[in-house]
């Protein structure tokens, strides 16, 4: 069944692992690509905060946290308070990213489409494009 909603993923990882993952459709369908990474990246920056705070209690400190997109329109909406008609369709809760990212409690980086491990999570791929995300590499 064609929901035409974009499926949203992400893995956390801590010292080269992967400690949390999710893959699913998004609650609400994005009427661009562009919405659809940034509302990806709002969910996956949720996991980021909790992940902080998560491994605080246990009495490590992260100085960095980086949350990687393969979208640059999301990126640069993201840190662009700049109204555009092209985005007034995003509801102001996604701007909770730009907010956080404004706070430095993470940053937003640009990641190459052939680099993107999460790919596995979201798309259909070729067993060689299956294997280079798996082994983190192309």
């Amino acid at each position: 069944m064609n929901t035409s909603r974009s499926t949203s993923g992400y893995v956390m990882t801590y010292v080269g692992g992967a400690v949390s993952w999710q893959s699913r459709l998004q609650k609400a369908m994005a009427i661009s690509t562009t919405k659809a990474k940034h509302m990806a990246s709002v969910k996956a920056g949720k996991e980021v905060i909790w992940m902080n705070e998560f491994i605080g209690e246990l009495g490590v400190q992260q100085e960095e946290f980086q949350l990687y997109c393969n979208n640059q329109s999301a990126i640069h909406l993201a840190k662009n308070a700049t109204y555009h008609s092209r985005t007034k369709h995003i509801h102001r809760r996604y701007h909770w990213l730009r907010e956080r990212i404004e706070e430095k409690e993470f940053s937003l980086v640009k990641v190459h489409t052939t680099k993107n491990g999460l790919d596995m999570f979201t798309k259909v791929l070729s067993a060689e494009k299956l294997n280079a995300c798996r082994n983190g590499s192309d």
